[in-house]
Formats: structure tokens, C-alpha cells, sequence
């Protein structure tokens, strides 16, 4: 699905006199909201038992959805979006249909959490001995490119898309410039862009949608770098907040 039109105001669609006054006014209201007011949106892959398929209009299974905006992107077509920062963690759940479907604890890369767990092979799952799973999480905060615009969100890759992760890392290192002198760098995470698809998988357990991660090359607009960049920093000081839910715990569960 497209940006809904009356999201962007475009001078042209819009009186000038009215529009210059928009501008002089940017901003204008928002003084009082700060991380805490406002939903970072995650970009998750639908499957058959998803709720979103069959109560959301032309919602099928492999697509991409945002949780926040409703919007749902077609899955082959994919869709192209800057990466800004990655945080792995270790996110402690009770069993599905128990809680209050918010994470019991989250806790660093760092943490010997797992250390604690018992691995019951059946569900492929590291249970607590209190009867809580941990769920090792690969968060890639992202600007989603919709339309030319960019708008933040997050993706949480886990158990099989665990892979898809470690690719992504792998190849956003692998990528290099050259300074004039001739030495080679690694330009900043938010300098590329890439696009995702979807695709089918399986195995023995059964069937799922995942990510699938190509390279397309650097951003080429200086206001979308800047606001890529910006959002990276927000990420690294600790202020933009994220709360996971259990909607999006749970890959390999989600049959097509």
C-alpha cells in the first residue's frame, strides 16, 4: 500500500500563503512529546494465523506489516529501508497466552542469561526453571523508505531469521569506499541502502515466511542521510524506546 496522500504536504497540492505559514510553524504543538509519547513501529512478516489476515483488509500471508501505521507492503516486491543501528538482546517471555503479553525482562548481549536455561528440543525454545523462555533477539533499527520518505522502525529477527541476521551484519561490514589517497573504509551503517523480501521456508518443524536481505548501494539524498544519521544517534544516547510484545515473539511458529 501506498503513503496515505494526506500524510505529505507537497506545495503544489497546497495553497502557498498556507503552506509558507506551515513552515514558519514546523513543529509546532509537539513541544511536550517526548520518546515516551510516541510508538516505534515494527516491521513484521504475516503469516496464515497472524491476526492481522482475515481482519485486515488485503492482508495476506508474507507480507510486511507496520504496526503502527497499518500499512502493509507486498512481500515479493519487498521494501527498502537504511539501516541505522543494531542491538541483540535476550528477551525473558512467559508462555504464550500468559501475562500480559509484554516481556518479563530484557536483558544485554552480554548477559549469561542462557546459561540458566534448559533447551527443550521439541519447541526448539531456552526455558527458565520459573516456566519462562528466553528468546535471543536481533533488533535492526531501520529508516523504512516509503515513498522517498524517511520514517523510523524496527525490525526483531529471532530463532531461524537468526541467520538472515548475521548475513545482514556480514554484508553491511563487507561494504567499502575509497579515499582520495586510496585507503579503504567502512562507511557508516547508515550510508547503504537495501532492500527486503520475503520468502517461504522450511523444515522438519514446519513452515514460515523470512527475510530475505540484497544490497542495492549508498543513499543518495542528503536530508534522508541526515535524518538516518540522527536517528542512529538517538539510538546510541539511549532515547528511543522500544516495547516488544508478544505478537512478534515467535517466528518459527507462525505456519504458512
Amino acid at each position: 500500500m501506498k503513503k496515505n496522500e494526506n500524510e505529505v504536504l507537497e506545495r503544489g497540492t497546497t495553497d502557498v500563503a498556507i503552506a509558507n505559514i506551515f513552515e514558519q510553524d514546523a513543529s509546532g504543538g509537539f513541544e511536550g512529546m517526548g520518546q515516551d509519547d510516541l510508538a516505534l513501529p515494527f516491521l513484521r512478516l504475516l503469516a496464515a494465523n497472524s491476526p492481522e489476515v482475515g481482519e485486515l483488509d488485503g492482508a495476506l500471508p508474507g507480507m510486511i506489516y507496520n504496526t503502527v501505521t497499518g500499512e502493509l507492503h507486498d512481500g515479493r516486491s519487498g521494501i527498502t529501508v537504511i539501516p541505522c543501528a543494531y542491538v541483540r538482546q535476550y528477551i525473558e517471555w512467559t508462555p504464550r497466552g500468559q501475562g500480559t503479553g509484554a516481556p518479563v525482562a530484557v536483558y544485554p548481549a552480554t548477559s549469561d542469561i542462557l546459561s540458566r536455561t534448559i533447551r527443550d528440543k521439541s519447541s526448539n525454545k531456552d526455558y527458565l526453571e520459573n516456566g519462562n523462555y528466553i528468546e535471543n533477539t536481533a533488533n535492526h533499527y531501520v529508516m523504512l523508505l516509503n515513498d522517498g520518505i524517511p520514517e523510523p522502525a524496527l525490525i526483531s529477527m529471532k530463532a531461524t531469521q537468526l541467520k538472515k541476521s548475521r548475513k545482514w551484519n556480514s554484508m553491511m561490514m563487507s561494504v567499502k569506499a575509497q579515499t582520495p589517497a586510496g585507503q579503504f573504509y567502512t562507511p557508516p551503517m547508515y550510508s547503504q541502502r537495501y532492500v527486503l523480501t520475503t520468502s517461504g521456508e522450511s523444515n522438519d518443524k514446519g513452515k514460515w515466511y523470512g527475510w530475505e536481505v540484497a544490497h542495492i548501494g549508498a543513499v543518495t539524498s542528503k536530508e534522508v542521510y541526515e535524518a538516518a544519521r540522527k536517528f542512529s544517534q538517538s539510538i546510541a544516547a539511549g532515547s528511543v524506546n522500544v516495547k516488544h510484545s508478544n505478537e512478534e515473539s515467535s517466528l518459527d511458529s507462525h505456519a504458512f
